[in-house]
């Protein structure tokens, strides 16, 4: 027969006494009988549970999801609890359910992936700032005051406030402010410039266009740099529109094979 939850409290009244109702679940097998006695023990603890996720409450997630997350840490608290270690289940539960809130954070609130580092900054300039409303009135705390009350330099105070206000982010169909036609943040971005795609094929050649006839070069450059037509280089070179057609076709054939032997 399995030991039933007992009503008797710790200090803290969401801190039930489940120390021998731990000791029978550890014994029983799997099972009915001891599904309903683990089941007994995870709905003894929820309040300390929902207590601790209320810690974590105005962060931009819903009360009612947070207290499933510290559910779901309460659940793996009470498998992973091995009552033989001779630790009070409180020392291990209150660790694994704020680890679970705190992950929940970290894999599901932030928009854009944020550094560990800089997520942890956030974290102490914000209970910082919460500290000092209390003795700072009618106005936010300072960066310096926030580096001595935290004990962080000022510029990782920075970062921290910086990633305060990047927990989310912006749509780029958002409207700007003070934006009176729909001007949106998507309409100040740039585009991509066409001319990018040429740089490496310019680079290739221009060695090779450094190695030909100064004659070669000039009709090269006359023709793609100077947008002129043959008709117009064979006339101010005085040779053949044919002779310059061929020139042109010459030179960047060989040019072509040697990228690409280079290449290859």
């Amino acid at each position: 027969m399995p030991t039933p939850v007992s009503a008797k409290h710790h200090p803290h009244d969401d801190a039930p006494d489940t120390a021998d109702a731990f000791r029978s679940l550890a014994e029983l097998p799997a099972g009915p009988e001891r599904d309903t006695l683990r089941g007994q023990i995870v709905e003894a603890w929820l309040p300390m549970a929902d207590r601790l996720a209320g810690r974590f409450r105005s962060r931009g997630e819903s009360v009612e999801d947070l207290r499933q997350v510290a559910a779901l840490g309460l659940v793996k608290a009470v498998d992973r609890y091995d009552p033989a270690r001779g630790n009070a289940f409180e020392s291990y539960a209150v660790p694994t359910i704020t680890g679970e809130i705190k992950r929940h954070f970290r894999d599901h609130m932030w928009t854009l992936h944020v550094p560990r580092r800089v997520q942890d900054l956030r974290n102490r300039v914000r209970f910082a700032c919460q500290d000092l409303s209390q003795t700072v009135s009618g106005r936010r705390p300072t960066v310096a005051e926030i580096a001595e009350h935290a004990r962080m330099s000022e510029e990782d105070v920075l970062v921290g406030l910086e990633a305060l206000e990047s927990f989310t982010a912006l749509s780029l169909d958002a409207e700007l402010p003070g934006s009176e036609d729909g001007y949106s943040l998507s309409d100040a971005l740039g585009s991509p410039d066409p001319a990018l795609d040429t740089v490496v094929d310019r680079e290739a050649v221009k060695p090779r266009l450094a190695a030909l006839p100064e004659r070669e070069r000039a009709i090269l450059y006359m023709r793609f740099f100077g947008d002129m037509t043959q008709s117009r280089i064979a006339e101010q070179l005085g040779i053949s529109q044919m002779h310059v057609s061929r020139l042109i076709n010459r030179c960047c054939g060989r040019m072509r094979e040697q990228i690409m032997r280079d290449a290859s």
